[in-house]
């Protein structure tokens, strides 16, 4: 089974990829946070980070797209080509009302002819393989047959589902009934995506689909950086790797001068998942919340630390 860590905005950005490349089990692929096209003719300095090579050494990644227009879909793995990538990953699977109102990412999912009509003119025009991110539906998981019917008409690279509608954002159990009519269906390497939180999980799911090889985990690998590790049998992440993961995360992004905020921006919505891994920290992690200051956040960090081992 391949693995894969799933693009998170505004967390599993260049600096998190290759900390947690460099410090845990390394993934077989790595997507980018979903780039929005827009008319400027190159892309933004923030965007060139993200994607240049030289940020990224030695992993697999693909640059993924949100968009429902194909003309920019199109302009924008020409730019894509330029840094050498030949895969790229449409969104069809982002929940946010903010994106979902303006008809794209798991939005799109409503407009069937709309979305067969994209489809084959990026699959008609463009030169890079091309893989799907998506949901089962925008509302109802009786749409995912119709969809399913309009993904096996086109050559994809590969199909990752998410098997929750639009609606769910991410509660409810997936709907394994919908992702094994997919595996039953499509002839295209399939990924499954959804709630790999444990080793269990994951064994589950490698039991349950034996044809796929792939599955793509999110939440659970913020939750738990060592979560790959332990799939392949290893221990479970030690207090020296959590400690050395997190001060370099959080060296890396103080290093990049972006103010002391905005740093405490990006580790606080890493703590809001990784803060499950230091059960009985509550006061700590509430501090951790709390923080306006860079040394009150290092104190309740280190309080973490030192409580939970």
């Amino acid at each position: 089974m391949q693995y894969y860590l799933a693009p998170l905005e505004g967390i599993t950005t260049r600096i998190y990829r290759r900390v947690y490349h460099d410090c845990f089990t390394p993934m077989d692929k790595y997507f980018t946070p979903f780039l929005s096209p827009h008319l400027k003719k190159g892309f933004s300095a923030k965007e060139k980070a993200e994607l240049l090579p030289e940020n990224n050494q030695g992993m697999h990644l693909v640059p993924q797209i949100l968009t429902n227009r194909a003309e920019d879909f199109l302009r924008t793995e020409e730019k894509l080509a330029y840094y050498g990538y030949e895969e790229i990953n449409l969104n069809l699977g982002c929940p946010s009302k903010t994106v979902v109102s303006k008809g794209r990412g798991s939005g799109f999912l409503a407009d069937l002819e709309g979305l067969d009509r994209f489809l084959d003119e990026i699959f008609s025009k463009t030169k890079a393989r091309i893989s799907i991110k998506t949901r089962i539906g925008r509302d109802e998981p009786e749409e995912f047959q119709r969809l399913l019917e309009i993904y096996g008409q086109y050559p994809l690279e590969e199909l990752i589902i998410h098997p929750r509608v639009q609606k769910d954002f991410y509660k409810n159990k997936p709907k394994l009934e919908a992702f094994e009519e997919a595996a039953e269906k499509m002839t295209c390497p399939l990924c499954y995506n959804g709630d790999i939180c444990t080793r269990e999980d994951a064994a589950a799911i490698e039991g349950k689909f034996p044809t796929v090889t792939a599955c793509m985990i999110g939440r659970g690998i913020i939750a738990n950086p060592g979560l790959l590790g332990e799939i392949k049998g290893q221990e479970e992440a030690s207090r020296k790797q959590l400690c050395r993961f997190h001060d370099r995360l959080y060296e890396e992004y103080r290093e990049l001068h972006m103010g002391d905020k905005n740093v405490l921006f990006k580790m606080k919505e890493i703590w809001r998942y990784l803060g499950q891994a230091f059960p009985g920290c509550e006061k700590p992690l509430k501090r951790i919340r709390k923080a306006e200051r860079l040394d009150r956040y290092e104190e309740a960090v280190n309080q973490c630390f030192e409580y939970v081992f």
